[in-house]
């Protein structure tokens, strides 16, 4: 991987503004008589970095969709850089994007095709320079004119997280972000995302299985079992608050169920 772009600041997008990012509140999404997620509430600040965490079926990529304007809620509210998501979409969009090793892009086309595509449709107002940019510092470059579907899995994931960026996203949804990448490339990349926070004021939210990385990125966690969020707190604080060495035992903790250390306590 090349060196990360030197820390600066974009301009205009500095959080400065007092209400969080993200507001949900009593948020339901049913699926028939299936709850995928059961009232749930949480603010994520402006300019933080914060996990969605929780094992499989928790309702963490539900709860990501309706943050999308994907799925629309059962009951709940969410607001979503100020406005309501399900009523304001076309003027939250704009301002927000999504990154997912797991989610395609057309096969058939190259690298750069879909990268301009996609810049169009987020009305990119410079669109060759933008993805040249993005091309070099996601070290993508030599990638533009090979069809999406020919990648590694290492590779896709880089294209899919440069489509995330090509509109300067105030908010930045994350879908484990470096899957599939080797540890030199997978740190390259965290350290890209902590300084594109810096210096664009930027939100970022992520669900990840990587523990260690959630430690190194995040500011807050919030932890899903079953639809609900049944803990949240700092990385530190939930070690703490559960008497482990590391987020991952944590992990193991909430996902069976098991109670705080400082619960047991007399």
């Amino acid at each position: 991987m090349r060196d990360a772009p030197p820390d600066g600041n974009l301009g205009g997008n500095a959080a400065a503004a007092a209400e969080p990012a993200i507001m949900v509140r009593d948020l339901v999404k049913r699926f028939g008589e299936v709850g995928a997620v059961d009232r749930i509430d949480f603010d994520v600040a402006a300019g933080s970095t914060t996990a969605l965490l929780g094992g499989n079926g928790a309702g963490k990529t539900t709860t990501l969709s309706m943050l999308l304007g994907l799925l629309l809620p059962t009951s709940g509210s969410v607001r979503v850089l100020g406005h309501d998501i399900t009523r304001d979409a076309r003027r939250v969009l704009p301002r927000m994007n999504f990154s997912s090793p797991y989610v395609d892009m057309p096969r058939r086309l190259t690298v750069r095709e879909n990268l301009t595509v996609y810049a169009l449709l987020y009305g990119v107002s410079d669109v060759a320079w933008t993805i040249a940019r993005l091309s070099e510092e996601l070290d993508i470059a030599d990638l533009s004119r090979r069809p999406f579907g020919e990648l590694s899995a290492g590779q896709r994931t880089r294209v899919s997280l440069a489509k995330a960026l090509l509109n300067a996203p105030s908010l930045l949804l994350l879908d484990e972000p470096t899957a599939s990448l080797d540890p030199d490339s997978g740190d390259w990349v965290r350290t890209y995302l902590e300084r594109y926070r810096k210096r664009a004021g930027a939100t970022l939210l992520l669900a990840s299985h990587n523990m260690a990385e959630v430690e190194r990125l995040c500011d807050h966690v919030l932890m899903m079992r079953a639809g609900r969020i049944v803990d949240s707190g700092s990385p530190g604080d939930l070690i703490a608050r559960y008497g482990r060495a590391n987020l991952e035992e944590v992990f193991l903790d909430i996902a069976r169920d098991r109670r705080p250390a400082t619960e047991d306590a007399p």
